[in-house]
C-alpha cells in the first residue's frame, strides 16, 4: 500500500483549509455586527436567530458525518463533496452580506433563511475535507503531518481575513457601508471557492472504505462505545470556546475596549505568530511526549496568558497583544493535539468496533465546535443586552469591562475547565502503537 503524500497533495489540502478559513472567520468575525449594527436588526432577534441557526448546524454535522460514512464513489468517499460543498458555502456567504432592503419583518427572515443555508451548505464540505486526512495515507507520520498543514493553512486562512479584512472593508466603502461587506464576502468567496475545489480534485484517498455498508446502530456506537474519543469530545467543545468567543467579539473589543476597529489588524498577527509557532512545535513535542500531558499543560498556560490583561488593565493594548499571543501559542497546540488524539480515536475504533467511521468521529469535532460557537454567540448576545447596547454607543465602563471578560477572562476559565475531561482519556503511547501495529497485520 502507497503511504507517501506528494508534496502536490499537501500543498492542495493546506489551500483548501486555507479557502474554507477564510469564509468561515469572514463570517464568524462580522455576521454579527452586519446584522446589528448594518441591517439594523435588533440584538434579540439576531441572538435568537444564530442560536437556533447555529444548533440545527451542529445536529446537521452529525447527519452529514453519516451521510459521508456511505458514500462510495469511483473518486472516493469524501472528494466529490469538496467539489460540491465549495459552490454552495460561497453563494450562500455572498447572500448572508448582502442587504436585500424591503420591510424590517423581510430582513429579519430574509437573514434567517440565509444564515441557515450557510449553516447546511458549510456542513457539505466541513466534514468531508477534515475526514480525508484520515483516510490520506496509512502512516500514521504522513496523517499527522496532513493535519498540521492543514491547521497552518486554516490559520493563515483566518489571519488573512483578520488582518486583511478591515483593509479590504475600508477600500471597498468603509466597515460600516453594507454595499463593501457584500463585495469583500464575494472576493473572499472567490478565492476560497477556486481552493477548496483544488483539493476535492487533487487529494487521494490510501485507505479504502469497507465494502459492505454500515448500518446506523453500528455508526452511532462509533460515538457511544469510544471512551477515549467521549473523552475528547467533553475537552474539545470546552477549548473550542476560547477562539469562538475572541473570533465572535473581536470587532465589538476593538471598538470599544481599544477604541479602533484598526487593532483587528495587530490581534490578527498575534494570532498568526502565537497559532503558527504553537502548530509547528507541535509534531515534535507529540513525538516526545505524551499527548495528554501535552494538552494539560498547554491549557494551563494559555488560562494564565488570557487572564493576565484583564487582571491588570484590559484597556493596554501592547500588554493585551504580547499576552493574545501566547495564549494564541497555546491554543495552537492543543489545535494539533486534540486533532492527533482524533486520529487516535479512529484507529481505536477499526480495533475495537472493526469501523473507522471517519466521518461520523470528524463530525463529533465539527458539531462540538459550531456547538461551541453557538454557545459563544449565545453568550455574546446576552452580555450585549444585559449591557442594553445600541449600535453606536458611546464607550463607557460597563461595555470595556464586559467585552474585556469576554475577550479575556472568560477563555481563560474555559481552558481550565478544559482539563477535567481530558483526564478520563486513558490511552496511553504504548497502547496507541500496539493497536496500529495490530491494524497492520489485518489490512494485509
Amino acid at each position: 500500500m502507497d503511504t507517501n503524500v506528494p508534496a502536490r497533495e499537501k500543498i492542495a489540502y493546506t489551500g483548501g483549509l486555507l479557502g474554507q478559513n477564510m469564509l468561515y472567520n469572514f463570517m464568524a468575525m462580522y455576521i454579527m455586527f452586519f446584522f446589528t449594527d448594518l441591517l439594523k436588526i435588533p440584538t434579540q432577534s439576531v441572538t435568537i436567530i444564530i442560536v437556533i441557526a447555529s444548533l440545527w448546524d451542529a445536529v446537521n454535522d452529525l447527519l452529514m458525518g453519516m451521510v459521508a460514512d456511505r458514500t462510495s464513489t469511483r473518486w472516493g468517499k469524501f472528494k466529490p463533496y469538496l467539489v460540491i460543498g465549495p459552490v454552495l458555502i460561497s453563494i450562500t456567504t455572498i447572500l448572508c452580506f448582502t442587504n436585500f432592503g424591503g420591510s424590517a419583518s423581510n430582513t429579519v427572515i430574509l437573514g434567517a433563511v440565509c444564515y441557515i443555508l450557510w449553516g447546511m451548505s458549510y456542513t457539505v464540505c466541513d466534514i468531508p475535507i477534515w475526514a480525508i486526512s484520515s483516510v490520506i495515507s496509512p502512516d500514521q507520520y504522513q496523517r499527522n503531518k496532513m493535519v498540521t498543514l492543514g491547521k497552518v493553512g486554516g490559520t493563515i486562512g483566518t489571519v488573512i481575513v483578520s488582518v486583511g479584512s478591515v483593509l479590504l472593508l475600508n477600500a471597498l466603502g468603509g466597515e460600516r457601508t453594507a454595499n463593501a461587506y457584500t463585495k469583500s464576502a464575494s472576493i473572499i468567496a472567490l478565492v476560497g471557492c477556486i481552493l477548496m475545489i483544488t483539493t476535492g480534485l487533487t487529494v487521494k484517498e490510501r485507505i479504502l472504505p469497507a465494502k459492505k455498508g454500515v448500518p446506523f446502530k453500528k455508526n452511532i456506537h462509533t460515538i457511544i462505545d469510544n471512551k477515549p474519543l467521549l473523552a475528547l469530545m467533553g475537552s474539545l467543545l470546552l477549548v473550542n470556546l476560547v477562539n469562538n468567543l475572541r473570533q465572535v467579539s473581536q470587532m465589538y473589543f476593538a471598538l470599544y475596549v481599544w477604541g479602533d476597529a484598526g487593532y483587528i489588524t495587530f490581534m490578527g498577527l498575534s494570532l498568526v505568530i502565537g497559532m503558527l509557532f504553537g502548530m509547528i512545535i507541535s509534531p515534535r513535542l507529540i513525538q516526545t511526549y505524551d499527548k495528554k500531558k501535552i494538552f494539560i499543560v498547554a491549557c494551563v498556560l494559555g488560562s494564565f496568558f488570557s487572564a493576565l490583561p484583564f487582571i491588570v488593565d484590559a484597556t493596554n493594548v501592547v500588554l493585551g497583544l504580547l499576552s493574545l499571543g501566547f495564549s494564541f501559542t497555546f491554543t495552537g497546540i492543543t489545535t494539533i493535539v486534540s486533532t492527533s488524539m482524533l486520529m487516535d480515536a479512529i484507529d481505536y475504533s477499526e480495533w475495537k468496533l472493526g469501523f473507522r467511521g471517519e466521518g461520523i468521529v470528524f463530525s463529533t469535532n465539527t458539531f462540538l465546535n459550531k456547538l461551541s460557537g453557538t454557545i459563544a454567540k449565545w453568550f455574546l448576545g446576552l452580555s450585549m443586552i444585559s449591557m442594553h447596547y445600541v449600535e453606536n454607543m458611546p464607550i463607557n465602563d460597563t461595555v470595556q469591562k464586559g467585552f474585556g471578560f469576554i475577550m479575556y477572562m472568560l477563555p481563560a476559565i474555559c481552558f481550565l475547565a478544559t482539563i477535567l475531561p481530558i483526564l478520563l482519556y486513558k490511552m496511553k503511547p504504548k497502547e496507541i502503537n500496539s493497536i496500529r501495529e495490530e491494524l497492520m497485520l489485518r489490512r494485509k
